[in-house]
C-alpha cells in the first residue's frame, strides 16, 4: 500500500509538524513595509537574475497545461499567478544558499524549504486571492506524500499545485544551476516520465509529455 509504512507515516508527521508556522518562520514586523508580492519577486530577480526567466517560463508552461486539462477563468488565473510567484518566499533565503555550487547541508536545506511557508505567508498578507497563496504553499508537494511543507499526497494536493510542480521541474532541469549542468529536453522529459506516480501526478505528466512540452521532445502517445 502506497505510503503505508511506519517510516513513511513518521516522515509525513514530521513534515506536518515542521509546516506549522512558528514565530521564527514569520518575517519580523515591517520586514517588507508596503512591498507587494510582485515587488518582492522583482527584488529576488534582481539578486538572482535567472529567477525572472524561470518564473515567466513556469507560468507559461503551467498556463498551457492548465488549459489543456480544461481549467478556465478564475482557476486558470490562479494557476498562472501562483506559478509567477511560486518562489517569492525565497526572498528570505540568503544568496549564499540560493547560489551555492555544492550540496546543501541539512540546516541549509531546512531553511530553503521554508520558502514555501514564507511565500504562503507573504501572499496571505497581500491582496492576492487565497487560492493563489494555497497553490504557492503546495507547489513542492509530491504525489507520493514525501514532499513539503505538509506531506500531502495524491489528489489531496491542489490540482494547480500539481501542475506547477511538473512545469517547475521541467524548466529547472533544462537550465543550468550553480550545483549542476542543464539537461536536454529529452532527458528532462525522461525524468518526468520516471517520476510519474512518485514525484508527479501521472495523468498530468502524460498530458505534459504529449501536448505541452516543447514540440521537438514531445511524446507521440501518453505514458502507460
Amino acid at each position: 500500500m502506497r505510503n503505508g509504512s511506519p517510516v513513511a507515516r513518521a516522515g509525513r508527521s514530521a513534515q506536518r509538524a515542521a509546516a506549522i508556522p512558528r514565530p521564527q518562520d514569520r518575517p519580523p514586523p515591517g520586514t517588507f513595509g508596503t512591498a507587494t508580492p510582485d515587488r518582492l519577486s522583482r527584488q529576488l530577480a534582481d539578486r538572482i537574475p535567472r529567477m525572472e526567466r524561470h518564473h515567466r517560463a513556469v507560468a507559461e508552461l503551467s498556463g498551457s497545461l492548465a488549459r489543456h486539462i480544461g481549467l478556465r477563468d478564475e482557476r486558470l488565473h490562479a494557476v498562472v499567478r501562483a506559478a509567477e510567484l511560486h518562489d517569492v518566499g525565497k526572498v528570505l533565503v540568503p544568496d549564499t544558499i540560493l547560489d551555492k555550487p555544492g550540496e546543501l547541508s541539512e540546516d541549509e536545506l531546512a531553511l530553503m524549504r521554508r520558502h514555501a511557508i514564507a511565500g504562503w505567508l507573504i501572499l496571505r498578507e497581500s491582496a492576492e486571492p487565497d487560492a493563489v497563496a494555497t497553490l504557492v504553499r503546495s507547489s513542492h508537494e509530491r504525489w507520493d506524500g514525501m514532499g513539503y511543507p505538509d506531506g500531502l499526497a495524491g489528489d489531496a494536493i491542489p490540482l494547480g499545485a500539481r501542475i506547477i510542480t511538473i512545469c517547475d521541474a521541467f524548466d529547472a532541469m533544462t537550465h543550468e544551476r550553480p550545483y549542476r549542468n542543464a539537461r536536454s529536453g529529452a532527458e528532462a522529459l525522461a525524468e518526468l516520465r520516471h517520476g510519474a506516480g512518485d514525484r508527479y501526478d501521472p495523468t498530468l505528466v502524460a498530458v505534459f509529455l504529449t501536448a505541452v512540452a516543447p514540440s521537438p521532445y514531445r511524446a507521440t502517445r501518453a505514458i502507460q
